[in-house]
């Protein structure tokens, strides 16, 4: 019988802190496949647990070893091989919350006995602040009907800080396959690309306003601190000309409200990638932050560049006297507000 749901969980010297993200996945028993994949770790004990847990779970836990490839490759190769109806990527340092998960599980249960399953389930994630032990939810009741089905006609506004990110999606697991999607390797932040690149073929939604996914940030290494991602600029860009190219976001004109988040989001990219290059604030990061305007012009629509340049993705390209700093200034409340690096 095929699986329920498939749990992807890219690992990379992951062995501290792995197995409580494990433990809480196989909370949902035998309708959970568990794909451990073991990114060339060669540090600690990873390799090891990923084989551990494989053999004492046959029936959940696959352990797949490869030659490092990065967090998408990751991805990828949980994609090629998930036998689940759903696809969930956990990263090995976050976890779920398990009272939660059981909700979730259920009715997705339900709803694909009825043939009703749909596209996306979407629910909240929570930031796990480990500096200072304290948490920021993020929800989505503005946006989204809450406990039915619904489509992109449905959705309404979304605030800045309301993407959907991977914390909070479980995709149909042949939307992921259907759209083509092949994340890049040895890059960071795809997971982005991700959430993005499936949307035009998502047609049915779910909400479900549970805190399911436990984000965890904090750690000095980690990919989203603030110096970590000035220095992996170049790795923001590739990401977001990714997400320039492989849409086209006029041809879905006759989805309003599917293009306006679409523009949305690739807006707040254009917007992160100005920040970290304003951060490094060398003349070089100046050079490519004109270089990615100019690749959005040149491989969009003018209708395209005219949405994002003078809507939110141009707030962090102000070009006046002191503008840059102003950028820089508004970042750091925003910063100390949400607290998402």
């Amino acid at each position: 019988m095929q699986k329920l749901i498939t749990f992807a969980v890219p690992c990379y010297n992951s062995a501290a802190y792995m197995r409580h993200c494990i433990e809480t996945l196989l909370s949902a028993g035998e309708q959970a496949e568990i794909i451990l994949v073991d990114d060339g770790s060669v540090k600690d004990e990873t390799p090891a647990i990923c084989d551990e847990y494989a053999e004492k779970y046959p029936t959940i836990v696959k352990a797949i070893h490869q030659e490092n490839g990065g967090h998408g490759e990751g991805v990828n190769q949980g994609i090629r091989n998930a036998t689940g109806l759903y696809y969930k990527v956990v990263d090995s340092d976050d976890w779920l919350d398990t009272a939660a998960l059981k909700t979730v599980l259920a009715k997705l249960q339900t709803l694909a006995a009825r043939g009703t399953a749909p596209d996306l389930m979407i629910c909240n994630y929570v930031y796990e602040h480990v500096e200072d032990n304290t948490s920021h939810t993020v929800r989505y009741t503005n946006v989204f009907p809450e406990n039915r089905l619904f489509t992109w006609m449905h959705v309404g506004h979304f605030r800045p800080d309301q993407n959907l990110l991977m914390h909070s999606v479980i995709y149909r697991t042949q939307v992921l396959r259907d759209c083509g999607m092949v994340l890049p390797k040895h890059t960071f932040y795809v997971d982005n690309i991700f959430v993005y690149q499936p949307l035009p073929y998502v047609k049915s939604m779910y909400y479900m306003n549970l805190d399911l996914y436990r984000y965890f940030i904090g750690r000095s290494d980690q990919s989203v601190n603030e110096s970590v991602m000035v220095k992996r600029v170049d790795q923001q860009l590739r990401v977001t000309k990714h997400m320039i190219d492989c849409q086209d976001l006029d041809a879905l004109k006759n989805e309003k409200r599917l293009r306006s988040y679409m523009l949305h989001y690739l807006s707040m990219m254009m917007a992160v990638s100005d920040i970290f290059l304003l951060l490094d604030g060398s003349a070089e990061a100046k050079a490519k932050k004109a270089d990615l305007w100019s690749y959005l012009k040149t491989h969009t629509s003018p209708a395209v560049f005219h949405s994002i340049r003078y809507g939110f993705g141009g707030v962090t390209n102000l070009n006046f006297p002191k503008g840059d700093t102003i950028v820089i200034g508004c970042y750091r409340i925003a910063q100390k507000l949400f607290k998402f690096n």
